[in-house]
C-alpha cells in the first residue's frame, strides 16, 4: 500500500510526500529480497494500523508517519543473518539475542534520514511490552510510544493468523482469546479493547 492509496481525509498534505513514498517502497522491497513473507505481512499490518489509528483519534497530520513506521517496522531485519532469519525451527537463546537487535538496526538505519525521525517509534519500539519485559529498551506502559502500542497489537494479530514455518496459523477465536489474555501484560489494555471492538481494524 502506498501513500496515494490512503484516503486523503486522513492525511494532511506533506511537501515531498511522493518522494518519501518512493523511498519507503524502495526500502520495503529491499527487505522483500530477503524475506517475501515479511513484505506481505508488512502491507497487511500497515492497512490495519492506519485503520486503528483513525479509530484511536490520531491526528491527520501524524498519519503519514504511522504509515511510514508500519511499512518500515521490520527493516532492521536486513541486519539479521539468513541462517537466523530463515530458520524453520525455534531459535536458540543466542539466536534470539541476535534477532532482538533488529529494532536497534532499524533505528540506526532510519535515524540517518531527518524526515523519517517522526516515524521511528514503530520500528524502534514495537517489541516493547506493557509490563516492561520487551526489547530493546525494556520500556513499560506509557513509556512506550502510543503508535508502537497500537502497532504491536496489530502485528501480533496478523502474525498469529498467518502460517509460519514452525507452526500453522491460529484461528480467529484462538487469536482473539490470546489478545484478550495479554491485555495488561504485553499490550495496553485500553487499546486492546478498542482493537477488538472495531472490526475495521482487523482484516
Amino acid at each position: 500500500m502506498n501513500i496515494s492509496c490512503i484516503p486523503l481525509s486522513i492525511l494532511k498534505p506533506v511537501t515531498g510526500h511522493v518522494v518519501l513514498d518512493q523511498m519507503i517502497e524502495c526500502l520495503t522491497r529491499v527487505l522483500a529480497l530477503r524475506d517475501l513473507e515479511t513484505e506481505q505481512h508488512t502491507r497487511r499490518v500497515t492497512v490495519m494500523t492506519l485503520s486503528l489509528a483513525r479509530v484511536a483519534g490520531i491526528p491527520c497530520s501524524e498519519m503519514i508517519y504511522i504509515h511510514c513506521g508500519a511499512m518500515l517496522h521490520d527493516i532492521g531485519k536486513i541486519g539479521i543473518p539468513d541462517f537466523i532469519l530463515h530458520k524453520t525451527g525455534p531459535l536458540t537463546r543466542a539466536e534470539r539475542d541476535v534477532m532482538q537487535f533488529h529494532p536497534v538496526y532499524a533505528y540506526e538505519l532510519l535515524s540517518a534520514f531527518p524526515w523519517l525521525q517522526p516515524a521511528l517509534d514503530i520500528p524502534y519500539c514495537h517489541h516493547e511490552k506493557w509490563d516492561g519485559t520487551g526489547y530493546p529498551r525494556g520500556l513499560k506502559e506509557k513509556q512506550i510510544p502510543f503508535a508502537a502500542r497500537l502497532f504491536s497489537i496489530v502485528d501480533v494479530w496478523d502474525a498469529l493468523l498467518s502460517d509460519r514455518p514452525f507452526r500453522p496459523a491460529w484461528s480467529v477465536k484462538q487469536t482473539t482469546e490470546y489478545i484478550q489474555e495479554q491485555a495488561g501484560k504485553l499490550f495496553d489494555p485500553e487499546i486492546v479493547e478498542l482493537f477488538l471492538e472495531n472490526p475495521s481494524s482487523k482484516l
